[in-house]
């Protein structure tokens, strides 16, 4: 039985909120469970220097999460003076993926930074940063399109990620808190709507894991994706 009394392949209850916020070209507030995330996406008329004048867009992300977005206060990363390296890591993961569903010659030469602002935190933030990103993607371009200044669609398919793994010897899909940090194996996976992996981050945490287990999961994590991508058309409809 898992802790929350959810099924093994049951997700969380997704709900994601679009326009949040009053300045930002796209924005949402997406919840999975008690994992919440602000993200918002900005555009600019430019590029960094390694690809102007190339004719490509660039899309990135930042990440951080809130000094009580966890059970007890974390310092800001900012009053430390430099972000930790499992920001840095994280806010990459996001960047990364979101770029592999972008034609980013259509996006022409500007950039779209995603920011992802963890309001509370209960497992799979990551994954939840990089549905709800894609959503203020998918806004913010829309904002492009509705003005003409891009004439061809440069989103070619919502990216959506999920956590999997194995918990008490049972594959579960999309883990909370009490899971993750109890799981024998932790996944991430990143993936296009049509299944296609972006990217696959698996661990063995207490136990080393089979080929068997690891199609297990997968199997869980398009289950999983499918559902949020289905979430992520419904909100920007």
């Amino acid at each position: 039985m898992r802790p929350s009394g959810r099924q093994l392949n049951e997700m969380r209850e997704v709900s994601i909120e679009t326009n949040v916020t009053k300045h930002a070209e796209g924005s949402c507030l997406i919840k999975m469970g008690d994992t919440h995330v602000l993200c918002t996406a900005s555009l600019e008329a430019r590029v960094p220097p390694f690809i102007k004048g190339s004719g490509l867009g660039w899309v990135t992300a930042e990440y951080g999460m809130l000094p009580r977005s966890t059970s007890s206060r974390m310092r800001r990363e900012a009053t430390a003076g430099k972000q930790g390296g499992r920001t840095v890591e994280i806010q990459r993961l996001i960047g990364r993926s979101l770029r592999a569903g972008v034609d980013r010659v259509a996006l022409g030469e500007r950039q779209i930074t995603v920011d992802c602002d963890v309001i509370q935190a209960d497992g799979g933030t990551r994954c939840a940063s990089i549905t709800g990103g894609w959503v203020a993607l998918r806004l913010a371009v829309n904002k492009l399109m509705k003005t003409g200044d891009v004439t061809t669609d440069p989103l070619i398919s919502p990216v959506a990620a999920v956590s999997c793994g194995i918990y008490a010897g049972q594959p579960v899909l999309d883990l909370d808190y009490p899971e993750d940090s109890e799981a024998g194996v932790d996944g991430n996976f990143i993936m296009l709507a049509n299944g296609q992996m972006i990217e696959t981050q698996m661990s063995a945490e207490g136990s080393t894991y089979s080929r068997a287990q690891m199609n297990e999961l997968l199997d869980l994590a398009e289950k999983g994706v499918a559902e949020l991508v289905e979430a992520q058309l419904a909100a920007t409809a």
